[in-house]
């Protein structure tokens, strides 16, 4: 990782004394565990989309301790999120005395980096990370006592929290980096997305398009319980505000279309699935559920799983190349819909970011079956914008959010066009297929 760092900093020509900040975002959910003394991880990480602890995650829903945990760490209990996954580390790779020794330390991704990049000095991470492990209340913006008693979790594994903006630590032993640039911004790759969308008033709302599909909605200063599947979730703390959001995530987007091209082998580059698809008028009655790790909001049904649905002897590779496209949106409705009943709020537009938001025609009918306007931005990358404008705000680059905002440049707009008697019958199709998945 270190020696990619200044490799790139090299490629681009980036000399030391024009780094003015560093910033991160990762997977948030995804969990590491190293030792403390050498720095190396004792087990592999276990990644975001993993369901190894799905039995333990029903257990606890069967016990009763579903509600408390969304009051207070403003989550569903599901194997999505990364404390049942540091449980199961502990557990099944024989680790549980070593960490209560104090011998080891559990992170998500940032604080892995956070840990290398500072030489090893710092075991930090800051609160939008910190709200999607299943044991930090949001309210209190703290590791609650009683989710880590839940799952056995010795409070000694865990890092500090900090806020999203503001002086993490400066790097030491980077290859190509200087020691003592400051690490100043850090925020879970959703939550930077949002920042780097400029989604800064309630109601403002984007969908990055990765490997899943994330829709964050800001809520502003207070967090909003859903009532209709979604996550509660810190969206940033910065000097002088803190803001919440709602937080709907369907586990696969373009994974499925890396499904199409590595498991059926439809086409040779994930770029090509766009011509195949519009090479027909439509998805032919064909409809994609891409839930090969099951449903997640507003569903979080982790048993279900991916299905094909209206296939006939006329349905060609083409048919379904558009049907999962369109399967990539239709979950986007679903989870919206309900973002718009929990926060009374209508939506007006959808930010978009992530690699699949290039694809036109998966924009258009994503503004098709939400008969709202989409926003694509110049850069699509706004994941890595927003660690960047957290970190310039955090070393004072920038002194405010305004100043941030004028930064973000719009690409293109999308608007409806399809009539809404075909956009009902999408959905009516997409309901039923949903409810055999």
């Amino acid at each position: 990782m270190t020696d990619a760092l200044g490799q790139a900093l090299g490629q681009a020509r980036v000399g030391a004394k024009e780094i003015a900040a560093i910033g991160i975002t990762n997977q948030r959910e995804t969990a590491v565990m190293w030792d403390r003394a050498t720095g190396r991880p004792v087990h592999n990480a276990i990644v975001w989309q993993d369901r190894r602890t799905a039995d333990l995650c029903a257990s606890l829903k069967q016990a009763g301790h579903a509600a408390r945990v969304r009051e207070l760490a403003g989550l569903t209990i599901d194997p999505y999120f990364s404390a049942t996954k540091v449980a199961w580390m502990l557990d099944q790779a024989g680790l549980r005395a070593r960490a209560q020794q104090g011998e080891l330390a559990f992170g998500t991704v940032d604080s892995y980096l956070l840990h290398r990049l500072t030489g090893g000095g710092v075991h930090v991470t800051d609160v939008t990370n910190a709200s999607r492990t299943l044991v930090f209340d949001i309210a209190r913006l703290d590791w609650s006592d009683e989710l880590l008693s839940l799952l056995d979790l010795p409070r000694s594994l865990l890092p500090t929290v900090l806020p999203s903006a503001g002086l993490f630590g400066t790097t030491r032993g980077v290859p190509g980096v200087p020691d003592g640039v400051p690490i100043a911004g850090i925020a879970g790759d959703q939550q930077a997305a949002l920042f780097g969308q400029a989604c800064f008033e309630p109601g403002d709302a984007k969908c990055t398009y990765g490997t899943g599909a994330f829709i964050l909605m800001n809520t502003g200063a207070a967090p909003v319980a859903s009532r209709a599947g979604l996550l509660t979730t810190v969206a940033w703390k910065i000097p002088g505000e803190l803001a919440y959001a709602l937080e709907g995530s369907a586990f696969i987007a373009g994974a499925a279309v890396q499904w199409l091209r590595d498991g059926l082998g439809f086409f040779t580059s994930a770029a090509e699935i766009e011509a195949l698809a519009t090479s027909v008028p439509d998805s032919g009655g064909v409809v994609v559920v891409p839930a090969f790790t099951g449903l997640g909001a507003p569903h979080w049904r982790p048993e279900a799983r991916g299905i094909i649905t209206g296939l006939t002897r006329g349905t060609t590779r083409a048919h379904i190349a558009r049907a999962a496209l369109e399967g990539i949106a239709l979950q986007n409705v679903d989870i919206l819909r309900a973002m718009e009943r929990d926060s009374g709020k209508a939506l007006r537009v959808l930010k978009v970011d992530g690699g699949a938001a290039a694809n036109d025609l998966l924009m258009q009918f994503q503004s098709d079956v939400l008969g709202v306007e989409i926003s694509r931005p110049e850069m699509l990358e706004t994941t890595a914008m927003g660690a960047a404008f957290l970190a310039g705000l955090g070393a004072g680059v920038w002194t405010s959010k305004d100043a941030i905002t004028q930064v973000w440049r719009e690409q293109r707009r999308f608007k409806p066009t399809t009539d809404r008697a075909a956009v009902a019958a999408h959905l009516a199709r997409w309901t039923e297929s949903v409810a055999k998945a």
